[in-house]
């Protein structure tokens, strides 16, 4: 209980700060850094739900152990998570988001497990036992650019994940894929996508080298299916990585330079 109200505060906190979150917008392969000041990226009544998922005892210790490198509490105000939500979550590994939307969508909200047919001989065992802890996960298999859902979605999640449906191997369109996102959201949705940062002008040269993408050239394809880029978060950049390493690399491993941008539909 200490710990919750502990959590709590410090959620109360958070949402002063995140009130003038900084922002980065990218145009031409440089980023400019913006204030926003909408006050939309994490409302105060959220908070310290936010700080409340983050301190759910059920969150496994080697998960926890993460959030200082991933900011979980940034992570769900800029996707702007709020109770009720309709969430995919676009192979969900070992469920480190899962279980934080879980929480915060709450027992009216549903959070979906997606799970590309390609790997779901592996990756289903992982989402079925998220789906025996948490009530409101369902998992659901497909592929990836045909995805669709039981309902239309407030949100779709994907970390560290959209590079690889460049790879050959996953047999991917990704500009079917993008317009799929965009058919399965409701009116205003959000697409929230976390990569790691590939250097300027790369494009997709780096997807299966380095599993690195170029977030301008990302950012391209997702506004072609439709989407307005509404911004991105500064939370897990890392101006000290140079993009040349394979993200593997235990040089970098954990450490590398990420993009957060949310997009939305219109409507």
């Amino acid at each position: 209980m200490i710990g919750r109200l502990a959590a709590s505060v410090a959620g109360l906190a958070l949402a002063a700060g995140l009130s003038g979150c900084i922002i980065i917008s990218s145009e031409g392969g440089s980023r400019t850094v913006v204030s926003s000041g909408d006050g939309a990226m994490a409302t105060p009544s959220y908070a310290d739900l936010y700080a409340g998922a983050v301190a759910d005892p059920k969150r496994p210790a080697e998960e926890v152990a993460r959030d200082a490198l991933r900011h979980p509490a940034e992570m769900l105000a800029f996707a702007q998570v709020a109770p009720g939500d309709k969430v995919a979550d676009i192979r969900p590994g070992a469920g480190y988001f899962t279980r934080l939307f879980s929480d915060v969508v709450g027992p009216t909200g549903r959070v979906y497990a997606f799970v590309p047919e390609r790997t779901m001989a592996r990756e289903n065992a992982g989402a079925d036992a998220l789906v025996a802890t948490y009530p409101n996960v369902t998992r659901v298999n497909g592929l990836l650019d045909a995805m669709t859902y039981a309902e239309p979605l407030d949100m779709i999640f994907m970390s560290q994940e959209y590079h690889d449906f460049h790879i050959p191997g996953f047999n991917t369109d990704v500009a079917r894929m993008n317009a799929a996102a965009f058919a399965a959201l409701k009116p205003g949705g959000r697409y929230i996508l976390i990569d790691h940062q590939a250097a300027p002008g790369t494009g997709i040269s780096a997807v299966q080298t380095l599993h690195r993408i170029e977030g301008d050239y990302l950012k391209r394809e997702v506004e072609a299916a439709g989407f307005v880029y509404e911004g991105e978060s500064a939370a897990v950049a890392n101006p000290a990585d140079d993009h040349s390493l394979n993200v593997f690399d235990e040089k970098i491993r954990g450490k590398t330079d990420q993009f957060v941008y949310r997009f939305r539909k219109p409507g």
